[in-house]
């Protein structure tokens, strides 16, 4: 008899403080971190580096100057102090890290360069947030906790594993909320890239949706689940056709979030993100370069999972309500086939023309019983959905439609400040021709402009409410190490997604 295998323990992200003090008066620290600035001729040090470079009766300008440093972005200098220092024996390491221009964006990735620098130290104490800490503590926490991501199913323990603490030097008491909001921002792309990197011979539906009851409970949040007997009974038969050739069936999950301030009036977003456990395409059959990465094809419901779990921390003002739809797409014997006619929630009926357009078929289910039953006043879906999208646009942007321009100049900006950059595409229609079916109400795979397409078969299930549609297919897997992104699964939009939700008011101008 086979049993389910089970998930070795990961590591985790580092733990982060914040001291008025410089860190040249911090003991029990083995590795110091100052910013490097770049100049238009020279470099600049930044806070605490006199202190520090006294302590060591180092010039640290000489040192950046003999290694040719130019202040870039993520460069680093490494200054050893392999006998301690006077007031702080444990003291190993001086480590000059480029902070470019300052920007966010510079901020975040020091941060992840730092973060692979110190890989298994105990300790780091670092001034690089206190250049500006208006601009760049957030961005540095995120870049810190991401560059230390990892995931590995092996007999031995981690070969390495994130710095267990970083001290964010010369801040103040004051700063200790943005730390906290910063801490859930990165956690929650920690926690997308985790659920994405999960192998599908464990994270079936129901794994998935056993994952999103844990969060639920965790962060005190309602959550239902729909196996797949309630699918059937409610009618569901998008999620049910796509899942039904595989031995683990699908699921549905809804998870809700009340602020603590809600009242009547108080509007609802629906977030509804694509959880395919794996694709292999059914019985049109992806090939094996494309199967590799399947595993991930998840990721908009990791992505909507971990939003919500941090929802609270960043004290979103309205009602949030997700669904992951989530199934596995397998070849068998009870197989979808292309010609099959199925109906979605609501009624309305698509022929299977392609059974890899399976990411539409279940988030159409979704979109039309949260339209119906939660009646929200925004909408937005979040899925790995089309190849096309990462032939447009590569792999360094996500794409996103709208039906209103406020939501989506909102969701721009948000990706802009987070480093999870969006490029807007056209709902033209044009090519609603395309979904035409003589036999149904739509066609799931029709020709023409792909990721097009795609958002023109799910406009139909969002009836007349404000709506975007995140295509992500094009981000949702890094090829190499990167600044923020570590190679595989990237969790990208629960960052862009948290920084709308966490806004004063997220629903401001949207729908008027």
């Amino acid at each position: 008899m086979s049993t389910s295998p089970t998930l070795p323990t990961q590591v985790s992200p580092p733990q982060f403080a914040v001291t008025a003090a410089r860190p040249h008066a911090l003991t029990g620290v083995d590795v110091i971190a100052l910013p490097v600035l770049a100049g238009d001729d020279t470099v600049l040090l930044g806070p605490g580096s006199d202190e520090v470079g006294e302590l060591l009766d180092v010039d640290l300008l000489a040192v950046l100057d003999a290694d040719h440093a130019t202040g870039k972005t993520g460069e680093i200098t490494v200054v050893p102090v392999p006998l301690g220092a006077a007031e702080n024996a444990e003291l190993r390491q001086v480590l000059l890290v480029g902070l470019g221009a300052a920007a966010a964006d510079d901020f975040r990735r020091a941060g992840a360069a730092l973060a692979r620098a110190v890989l298994d130290r105990s300790a780091v104490a670092t001034t690089i947030p206190a250049v500006e800490p208006s601009v760049g503590l957030e961005p540095f926490v995120v870049g810190a906790t991401l560059g230390s991501f990892a995931f590995t199913w092996r007999n031995q323990p981690p070969e390495h594993v994130p710095a267990a603490r970083i001290v964010l030097a010369g801040l103040a008491d004051d700063d200790r909320p943005e730390l906290e909001r910063a801490v859930a921002m990165g956690g929650a792309s920690w926690l997308s890239r985790t659920l994405a990197s999960v192998p599908s011979n464990l994270k079936t539906p129901a794994w998935l949706a056993d994952q999103a009851v844990a969060l639920a409970e965790d962060n005190g949040l309602g959550v239902e689940v729909w196996d797949e007997q309630r699918l059937a009974r409610d009618g569901f038969g998008g999620i049910l056709a796509v899942g039904q050739a595989s031995a683990t069936p699908p699921r549905l999950v809804r998870i809700d979030y009340t602020p603590r301030r809600a009242g009547r009036r108080t509007p609802t977003v629906a977030l509804v993100g694509k959880g395919i456990t794996f694709d292999t395409g059914g019985l049109t059959l992806k090939p094996h370069e494309a199967l590799v990465n399947m595993k991930r094809d998840m990721t908009g419901g990791a992505v909507v999972m971990a939003v919500m779990a941090a929802l609270t921390a960043v004290d979103c003002p309205v009602k949030v309500v997700g669904l992951v739809p989530a199934a596995e797409n397998a070849v068998g014997g009870n197989a979808l086939r292309p010609g099959d006619v199925i109906t979605h929630y609501g009624g309305r009926t698509t022929e299977v023309t392609n059974t890899d357009a399976e990411g539409r078929l279940v988030l159409a289910d979704a979109m039309a019983w949260v339209l119906e039953h939660v009646k929200p006043d925004v909408l937005v879906d979040v899925a790995t959905l089309t190849g096309a999208m990462k032939v447009a646009l590569g792999q360094q942007v996500g794409g996103v439609f709208a039906t209103d321009d406020v939501l989506a100049a909102t969701l721009l900006e948000s990706g802009s400040r987070e480093g999870e950059p969006l490029w807007r595409f056209p709902l033209t229609s044009a090519y609603e021709e395309k979904l035409s079916s003589k036999v149904a109400d739509a066609d799931n795979g029709p020709g023409g402009p792909g990721a097009i397409v795609a958002a023109l078969f799910l406009q139909h299930f969002a009836g007349k409410v404000p709506w975007a549609h995140l295509d992500l297919a094009s981000v949702g897997d890094a090829p190499a190490d990167s600044f923020e992104y570590s190679k595989g699964p990237t969790g990208f939009g629960a960052r862009l997604l948290l920084d709308w939700l966490g806004s004063a008011d997220p629903l401001a101008g949207i729908g008027r």
